[in-house]
C-alpha cells in the first residue's frame, strides 16, 4: 500500500511530459537502431535504454565518478570541472513537490554549514526542469526554514539518473509500458581523487539520515587522514580501529596507546 502510494503520488506530482515508446526488438542491434530512431531522449539515456540492465556499466567503490553536463539551479555545470578537486555529496530524489524529498532537501540545507566546515560541496538532482526546481526551492526554504543554497540538477530526460542507475528494476524493466522511469533515492560520496567512496540506495518510500551521510564523511576523512579503520556506529572523539596490516608495535610508535581486544581487534585514539 505504501509503495503504491509513494509511486502514484510521485507520478501525479511529475510535470514532466511522459513519453511512451513502442516495445523494443529483441535483438541488441535492432534495439540500438530502433532506440536512435523512436526515442526523443538523449544519446546517454538512448544508451542504457536500449541495452539490458545487465550490460550496464558497474559504478563501483573506487571508480571515477562518471563526468556529464547539466543544468542547474546555479547554471550549466561540467561535473568534474564544479568537483574541483573537492569532497562532494551527490544525491537524487525522484520528483519535485513531492513529500520526502521536499523534507529531505530541507534537512540537507540545514546541515550545509557542517558539510562546508568539512569541504564537502553537495549537489542535488530532481527529474523535473528549471522552472519547476525554481518554485520547488521556495517550498523547501519555507517548510524547513531554510536558505538553500547548493545547486539541484535539472534531469527531466533522467539522462545522470541512468549514468548514474538511479532507477529501480521495476520501472527500468516496464520502461516501455510507461515511459520515463523515475529516479530512486542514491547518495555518491565523492573524494578529491573523484573516486566514489560510498553509495547509498534507498527506495522512493524512505527518506534518508543526514547524520548517517555525515558520519560517513567523518568516517572517510579521517581513514584517509590517520591510516585506521573505524568500528561500528563510530562517531568523532571516540576510539578507531588498528588496521590488520599494521603490527601492534607499529601501532604503538604511530599512535601511543593500544587496546588490543582480539589480536585482530586493537582500538587506539585517532
Amino acid at each position: 500500500m505504501a509503495s503504491f502510494l509513494t509511486r502514484s503520488a510521485i507520478r501525479a506530482a511529475s510535470q514532466t511530459p511522459r513519453l511512451a515508446f513502442p516495445k523494443a526488438p529483441s535483438s541488441t542491434t535492432s534495439a540500438l537502431r530502433w532506440s536512435s530512431i523512436q526515442n526523443p531522449l538523449s544519446s546517454s539515456s538512448r544508451r542504457f535504454l536500449a541495452t539490458t540492465p545487465e550490460k550496464q556499466p558497474s559504478l563501483r567503490l573506487g571508480s571515477e565518478a562518471p563526468n556529464f553536463q547539466a543544468k542547474t539551479t546555479q547554471g550549466d555545470i561540467d561535473f568534474h570541472q564544479w568537483l574541483a578537486g573537492s569532497w562532494a555529496i551527490l544525491f537524487s530524489h525522484p520528483a519535485d513537490f513531492t513529500p520526502v524529498c521536499t523534507t529531505e532537501l530541507g534537512a540537507f540545507s540545514r546541515l550545509a554549514p557542517e558539510f562546508a566546515k568539512r569541504g564537502v560541496k553537495m549537489i542535488g538532482l530532481s527529474a523535473n526542469d528549471l522552472s519547476s526546481h525554481s518554485r520547488w526551492i521556495a517550498d523547501i526554504n519555507e517548510v524547513a526554514a531554510t536558505d538553500l543554497q547548493f545547486p539541484i540538477i535539472a534531469d527531466a530526460d533522467r539522462r545522470v539518473a541512468f549514468l548514474y542507475d538511479m532507477v529501480d528494476a521495476q520501472d527500468l524493466a516496464n520502461i516501455d509500458e510507461k515511459g520515463i522511469a523515475f529516479t530512486i533515492r542514491s547518495v555518491f560520496v565523492i573524494d578529491p581523487a573523484k573516486k566514489i567512496r560510498l553509495t547509498m540506495m534507498y527506495p522512493a518510500s524512505t527518506g534518508r539520515n543526514t547524520a548517517e551521510v555525515l558520519r560517513v564523511i567523518d568516517s572517510l576523512q579521517t581513514v584517509d587522514k590517520k591510516g585506521i579503520a573505524t568500528p561500528i556506529d563510530w562517531t568523532v572523539g571516540q576510539d578507531v580501529i588498528v588496521p590488520p596490516s599494521v603490527s601492534t608495535e607499529d601501532a604503538k610508535k604511530k599512535f601511543g596507546n593500544v587496546r588490543e581486544v582480539k589480536p585482530y581487534l586493537r582500538y587506539t585514539k585517532a
